[in-house]
């Protein structure tokens, strides 16, 4: 970092940052995410001011104290890093062993690292970590959507309580590539139909889609009376 910092350079840093910020923003706006274009422009500016500031205290680091008091600069990015720790936390929900927000969190934590960056005046570093965070989150999106992914559901039929039935259906779906467990039935064993509970997992990327050849096989057998994407099974 330089000594003295002059205007031109605070003002090509904080510059730079708003562009950075705002890219890497807008792809996640775009797709309907938490942190979206000011959000990650107010995270990278923040860390960006900070830095600057301590920046330009690094003059009066190390004086003796009866001239100034000793300070030690770098903890202002520390607190930024750790502010934002807590950001990214609020953003991440979990839902049985279903993490949602990871990407936003590390996103926030990545566009902070960024603005500490432009605002220390490493802008090659920046700049750099910018592309690079461009490509991770939306040029790998191509890839990460065709990576294959275990997936699970509930399905209800009504069926008959017997062994039988419950095979017949296991059976059913076995060649389409689809496991499906008994887990439960409807309490009212003596009511005709039952209702029959299947965990149902496959194995599929993003771009298959929704399991539409599930739903119309078992139909054509078994009336259906709900399928529900899970991230875990019901009590």
């Amino acid at each position: 970092m330089l000594l003295f910092p002059s205007w031109e350079d605070i003002a090509l840093r904080l510059f730079l940052t708003v562009i950075a910020g705002a890219v890497i923003g807008a792809d996640r706006g775009i797709r309907g995410h938490a942190a979206g274009l000011r959000t990650t422009i107010l995270v990278s500016l923040a860390a960006s001011v900070a830095m600057i500031l301590a920046n330009i205290l690094l003059s009066v680091d190390g004086k003796s104290p009866t001239s100034f008091a000793t300070i030690d600069p770098m903890r202002l990015a520390l607190g930024i890093l750790t502010g934002v720790g807590f950001i990214g936390g609020g953003t991440i929900l979990r839902r049985g062993d279903l993490a949602i927000g990871v990407t936003t969190a590390a996103t926030l934590w990545v566009v902070t690292v960024i603005g500490l960056c432009f605002g220390a005046g490493q802008l090659v570093l920046a700049t750099a970590a910018t592309l690079l965070s461009v490509f991770s989150i939306s040029g790998l999106r191509w890839i990460d959507t065709r990576i294959p992914r275990k997936q699970k559901a509930v399905l209800v039929v009504e069926g008959e309580s017997s062994t039988a039935s419950i095979r017949r259906l296991v059976e059913l779906v076995a060649p389409l590539g689809y496991r499906a467990r008994f887990y439960r039935q409807s309490l009212d064993a003596d009511a005709h139909p039952v209702r029959l509970y299947f965990e149902i997992t496959w194995t599929r990327p993003e771009t298959a889609g929704p399991p539409v050849d599930l739903l119309d096989l078992v139909a054509a057998t078994y009336p259906i009376v709900s399928f529900e994407l899970a991230a875990e099974l019901p009590q």
